[in-house]
């Protein structure tokens, strides 16, 4: 059995071509293509804005003229994260999928379930004959994972609809209805540089084995941070006249790193000791990590010595900085209990160009948290010597207990399950803050199947969530309001 042989076979057949189109944010050309064509061969009317969204819209289905206008809103990119020795190239291959059990997973890749199923369900309900709906758009949003590119450029006026279904959340039975905001911190410290001290040495420290996840829905479950935690085991040796050369830490803003590599020069003659004590730090690591992160490992190995090292000044820098930085959970919710508040994610650092670089995503639902945790970057920036630049800010999406469309969808829940939906709010980001800033009056729910471990090689789809949350989608267009 495939993917394409699981119900419904509209969603899955449709998720099984997106697999096929190589798509991960900033490389959405291919999967772009591919919805224009699918659109031109399904006679779905369809455009592609300045951004590079991709909007379709469909008129009502007999009968069903007199409903309110209904957005389904998904986003075509991907996060690419592959496990630790797979060669996979993201803006070629496709992607492979298995199935066990009652889940739906890739071959040691990110699945791109976020958001490939909302993609998928907006297809098979704009190619359906017998789905009965109100006057239908889609819109297919660009780049969402890195930057919601496609929802900020999104010009006022494009949409027509009332009520928009985001259909990018990662629990079935739960409807949300806020999200937090976000923005981007870069830390920027400059580092002087000099001649490799006589009788030093170099080895290449590299961390992996971590679980990474999504920085705003695993956040607060103790996973471990890649970045911060090759640093812990530097610090442990700092004392030891040691040299940074090289750092590599994380590949996406909003993934949990997972692993990370440190290349330091040291005196010959220190060599064994401190391998000794980078295995000691590793030990403790896994006694203290050992439920949660069960893979965790350190591999030290032997390279050639560089002509120059990061002055001994400029290391204890650096180590210091990424010490102190914050990381992880600020601060849980006093107004929703289980609801993370503020967090921030340390998700990249490198060196190149006598520059040690770190990006992190700070998230919040309440925005003057969020500005004072970004200022505690700046401050830390400008004690390194440094500076902090702040960019991408998204708002959140604050609740609207009182909408006439939630009404709507606890009631269509109800009737199908015989049970009450939870209604939530979530701490990752979602397009709705920034749509509902250009739609005000545009009422907006998200919702979808259940996922698990996206943004990372373990995300995988489950099955029976898939198809309940595709016969609710169905339920809740049947049972759209009349027009007022």
């Amino acid at each position: 059995m495939t993917i394409k042989d699981l119900e419904p076979k509209a969603l899955w057949g449709n998720f099984y071509n997106l697999t096929r189109c190589p798509r991960p944010s900033k490389h959405e050309e291919a999967v772009r293509d591919y919805l224009v064509k699918w659109a031109k061969k399904n006679k779905i009317d369809c455009r592609v804005d300045k951004v590079g969204n991709v909007i379709m819209s469909k008129p009502a289905t007999k009968g069903m003229e007199n409903r309110e206008p209904v957005v389904l809103q998904a986003h075509m990119d991907m996060v690419p994260q592959a496990r630790a020795g797979k060669v996979h190239n993201f803006e070629k291959d496709p992607i492979e999928t298995k199935i066990v059990g009652d889940w739906v997973y890739a071959c040691d890749t990110t699945l791109g379930a976020d958001d490939g199923l909302g993609v998928a369900a907006a297809m098979a309900v704009l190619e359906s004959k017998t789905i009965k709906h109100g006057p239908i758009e889609a819109l297919i949003t660009t780049d969402e994972e890195t930057g919601m590119t496609g929802a900020f450029g999104l010009k006022k006026g494009e949409l027509k609809g009332k009520y928009l279904l985001n259909l990018d959340s990662e629990t079935e039975g739960e409807l949300y209805v806020g999200c937090a905001g976000g923005i981007d911190a870069t830390l920027t410290i400059p580092y002087s540089t000099e001649k490799a001290p006589k009788g030093y040495c170099a080895m290449k420290l590299t961390l992996g084995g971590l679980k990474g996840g999504h920085s705003g829905m695993e956040i607060n479950t103790g996973r471990a941070n890649a970045n911060k935690l090759i640093f812990r085991h530097i610090r442990w040796v700092a004392d030891c006249d040691i040299r940074l050369i090289e750092v590599d830490g994380g590949n996406m803003r909003n993934a949990i790193p997972r692993d990370a590599s440190i290349t330091f020069a040291m005196p010959k003659a220190h060599k064994d000791c401190i391998v000794k004590e980078l295995n000691k730090v590793a030990e403790w690591v896994k006694k203290e990590l050992g439920k949660v992160e069960p893979d965790f490992f350190i591999k030290l190995e032997d390279v050639r010595m560089s002509a120059n090292v990061i002055s001994e000044a400029d290391t204890q820098k650096i180590i210091n900085t990424v010490m102190i930085a914050p990381n992880g959970v600020i601060r849980m919710s006093k107004d929703m209990e289980g609801l993370v508040e503020t967090s921030l994610n340390l998700a990249i650092m490198n060196t190149a160009g006598k520059k040690f670089t770190i990006k992190a995503l700070l998230r919040s639902s309440v925005d003057s948290a969020k500005e004072a945790l970004a200022e505690r970057l700046v401050c830390l920036a400008e004690l390194a010597g440094g500076k902090c630049a702040l960019t991408g800010a998204y708002p959140g999406w604050k609740p609207n207990m009182e909408s006439s469309l939630l009404k709507t969808m606890k009631q269509t829940y109800k009737k199908l399950y015989k049970k009450e939906p939870k209604v939530m709010a979530i701490h990752a980001g979602l397009e709705c803050g920034l749509l509902g800033g250009k739609y005000p009056d545009m009422e907006m729910i998200s919702f979808g199947p259940t996922l698990n471990s996206p943004h990372s090689p373990d995300e995988r789809a489950n099955i029976p969530s898939t198809k309940k949350f595709f016969d609710y989608l169905v339920a809740t267009l049947e049972a759209m309001p009349v027009k007022k």
